[in-house]
């Protein structure tokens, strides 16, 4: 895990969410951490990781994701166990 995945990762983690973080650095961190990802319907993406499901919505206007998204993404890595051992 590079360096700038592992702050993300611990900002998203521990409720440090920026208001610029982009869609590119949110996919390569759940790539790198195992994650299938798919594209759905529109601009849906289903992400499964240790067995565990979710989906969000990939930005449209801008490459920039929402801090609604980010809160939803964390309590998701919490529930898919990411946590203090993957960091």
């Amino acid at each position: 895990m590079s360096a700038k995945q592992k702050r993300l990762l611990e900002n998203i983690l521990l409720g440090h969410i920026s208001a610029n973080i982009s869609w590119r650095e949110i996919e390569s961190l759940l790539k790198h951490l195992g994650a299938t990802i798919k594209t759905g319907h529109g601009a849906t993406v289903h992400v499964i990781l240790n067995g565990t499901e979710f989906s969000l919505h990939k930005p449209h206007n801008s490459n920039m994701c929402t801090k609604r998204d980010l809160h939803m993404l964390r309590d998701y890595l919490v529930q898919a166990n990411i946590g203090g051992d993957s960091i």
